[in-house]
């Protein structure tokens, strides 16, 4: 087993142990946020057939090019109740906005341009060109794929399966991800720390993020250290499709949480990453149950988090590699040291430039216990190991939080 694992190799590992979860039929009303496991096909085309894009009469442009046209007026074209003769010669039929164009009609004359009289309507401007009529299918057609595999459904999307005519969508099972927080120091917000302890707070951003992932979070509590307590909750949490425990997989004489889920049967992939922070992540596969381990500070498990626990989540959900780990570009603010060994990752903030370039600003405390400095940062700033320095005004990438 590798010591250290790149950024780029524990991702290709991780994905590589798992496979996407079973897909299950749902309707569209619990169908936001979720993931496709089937495409969606169009039952019908849409616009079901020519419709107007105006109100006012649907005519041959043929009879309306020239003002002082004269026009018998045979009907009216109402959505939900069309005028499905074939238009006469000579003729106008008065209609809505989305109704349906009579057969024969090829523009319709908006209101404006128009004006009735005594059951006739007469051409008050000329007319340039045929306009107006929305074409049968010209949004897509019956049997056309509106969404793809792997999609997310977003409002957008869910309103394309319904004109699709779509009632029920068939999706990727939301992974359930069991959290654990590890430390005799930490207590629940809400109770008085003694001298040696702390709050336990990681849950508590961990969990919507996950959720915003598209997976289900489940905080399991916090486990003191001591083994049968561990493997306790361990167990627990084994029935879950991932588990994320925080902390406990350092080299301190307190730190169980990797070897308890090994002596569950987990096999152990990696023990740690050549990142910073987040270099005691981990990751180990039992049968369909997977656990990725996360650093004890704050930054450094939402840094990990970030670059690891997502592309889990996104491959038990069935989405392609790098869905949404694309980097971006922006100026730097300052001048950003060299980097050492391990890729680095430094929180960031990204304004819009006043020529529309993005401009990025790393904050000076990068310590991985800091909280504060999370709720200020919308960017994680790139640095790849053995990166030269780069001076401010110099492109650097960034993954967008």
């Amino acid at each position: 087993m590798a010591a250290l694992l790149t950024v780029a190799q524990a991702i290709t590992a991780i994905r590589g142990a798992l496979s996407p979860l079973r897909a299950e039929e749902v309707s569209l009303e619990t169908a936001h946020g979720r993931i496709l496991a089937a495409p969606v096909l169009a039952t019908l085309s849409q616009p079901p057939f020519n419709s107007s894009a105006m109100d006012g009469y649907a005519v041959r442009f043929e009879d309306v090019r020239e003002a002082g046209a004269l026009l018998e007026i045979a009907g009216v074209s109402s959505p939900g109740k069309g005028f499905w003769r074939s238009l006469p010669s000579a003729a106008a039929v008065r209609i809505f906005t989305g109704a349906p164009v009579p057969d024969g009609a090829d523009h319709i004359l908006i209101q404006e341009e128009a004006e009735s009289v005594g059951g006739k309507v007469i051409v008050r401007a000329p007319q340039q060109s045929a306009q107006y009529v929305r074409r049968l299918g010209i949004d897509f057609r019956k049997g056309d794929a509106l969404l793809s595999d792997g999609a997310r459904l977003t409002g957008a999307a869910l309103a394309l399966a319904a004109a699709g005519n779509a009632a029920r969508v068939t999706v990727r099972k939301r992974p359930r991800v069991a959290i654990i927080a590890n430390g005799d120091e930490l207590v629940l917000p809400g109770v008085t720390p003694s001298l040696d302890q702390i709050i336990c707070s990681i849950p508590f951003g961990l969990a919507p993020l996950i959720e915003g992932w598209g997976a289900e979070a489940v905080f399991l509590g916090v486990a003191p250290d001591d083994k049968p307590n561990l493997h306790r909750m361990a167990e627990d949490a084994a029935g879950f499709d991932l588990v994320a425990p925080i902390g406990g997989a350092s080299v301190g004489e307190h730190d169980f949480m990797r070897a308890v889920f090994a002596e569950l049967g987990f096999a152990i992939k990696f023990e740690k990453v050549a990142v910073r922070p987040g270099k005691p992540t981990w990751f180990g596969v039992r049968d369909h149950a997977c656990v990725l381990g996360l650093p004890g500070n704050p930054a450094s498990a939402f840094v990990a988090a970030t670059l690891f626990l997502k592309p889990a989540i996104e491959r038990l959900l069935g989405m392609p590699a790098d869905c949404d780990r694309r980097f971006l570009l922006a100026r730097s603010a300052a001048r950003i040291a060299e980097n050492g060994p391990r890729e680095t990752y430094l929180r960031a903030h990204v304004t819009e430039g006043a020529d529309g370039v993005r401009c990025i600003a790393p904050f000076d405390l990068q310590d991985s216990s800091l909280l504060s400095i999370m709720t200020q940062s919308n960017a994680l700033l790139r640095r790849e190991s053995g990166a030269p320095a780069a001076s401010a005004g110099e492109l650097v990438e960034f993954l967008p939080l």
